[in-house]
This record gives C-alpha cells, sequence and structure tokens, in this order.
C-alpha cells in the first residue's frame, strides 16, 4: 500500500513539473493540490479597463482614462483596493475579505472611504463572475437574470 502512494506521488510530481508545449491559458480561480492550495489572485492588480455585455457577448470595451488608477490586493484572504481620479477629490478605497469558488469572486467589505461607507451601510457582501488568464484577470457583474452586464480588466503589477 506504502508503495502505491509512493508511486502515485511521484508520478504526480513527474507530470506536473513536465511544461505544456502550447499556450494554452486556464481560467481556474483556484488550482488545489493535495498538499496545498494556490491562490492565483494573490498580489497586486491594477484595472487597465471595462468591458460593456449585451446578450453576454462583449458590445463595447473602454481602458481607464490618463491619470486614473485603481488598484487592488489581494492576500490570502483579504482584499483592499483604492482608487485615483486626478479630477475628483473623493476619495475611494475599501478593505474586507474574499473568497473564491469555482469562478465566483465575493468581496465582503468591512470598511472603506467615506463615499464608500455609505455604499457599505446598504451592501457589504460583492458578487462577481471570476476569470483569470495568468497575468489577468476580470471580475464581471451579473444581472439578476445570470446575464453579464459589465467587467473591470485587471492586470498583475506584482
Amino acid at each position: 500500500m506504502k508503495v502505491s502512494v509512493v508511486s502515485l506521488f511521484i508520478l504526480v510530481l513527474i507530470f506536473s513539473c513536465k511544461q505544456s508545449a502550447t499556450n494554452e491559458i486556464k481560467e481556474t480561480p483556484i488550482i488545489i493540490s493535495n498538499t496545498e492550495a494556490i491562490n492565483p489572485l494573490e498580489g497586486a492588480w491594477e484595472l487597465v479597463g471595462y468591458y460593456n455585455y449585451m446578450d453576454n457577448k462583449v458590445i463595447d470595451s473602454f481602458s481607464t482614462t490618463q491619470g486614473y488608477r485603481q488598484i487592488k490586493m489581494y492576500t490570502h484572504n483579504k482584499v483592499m483596493w483604492s482608487k485615483d481620479v486626478p479630477s475628483d477629490s473623493t476619495e475611494w478605497f475599501g478593505y474586507g475579505a474574499y473568497t473564491v469558488k469555482d469562478a465566483e469572486l465575493i468581496e465582503i467589505l468591512e470598511y472603506g472611504s467615506e463615499m464608500m461607507s455609505k455604499i457599505i451601510e446598504e451592501k457589504k457582501e460583492f458578487k462577481h463572475e471570476l476569470i483569470i488568464n495568468g497575468d489577468t484577470f476580470s471580475q464581471i457583474e451579473i444581472d439578476e437574470e445570470g446575464n453579464r452586464i459589465y467587467a473591470e480588466n485587471y492586470k498583475r503589477i506584482d
């Protein structure tokens, strides 16, 4: 029995170290192995653009405006984001916890800037469809009927 478990473990290590010849990108939010969970969201991300959807298809895309910055930072289970809009003196930031289950990102904010705190009083939990492609990810707002509305698109900066 011990030999078969050890053999299976060695086979898993061999195949997991093999590099793929293709550049196929998987949209797997969380990769689970027998020994540890690897969270591809951990790190710092910058918003680079948006998609608008109609009938679950992208109908419009646009980049952030010059000078506008929105950064999200994820640790193992915490999220913090801030937004800098040079033309607006309003501060925007939020802090809380997050989970990823299947292809869904759920952020539960604990507190935020003055404007965000007003939103948090009404709604603390924010659910999005999540698509991760290596060093980019999209969080997609879904309506009550399950249709895509818009996406925020991020690139990894750290």
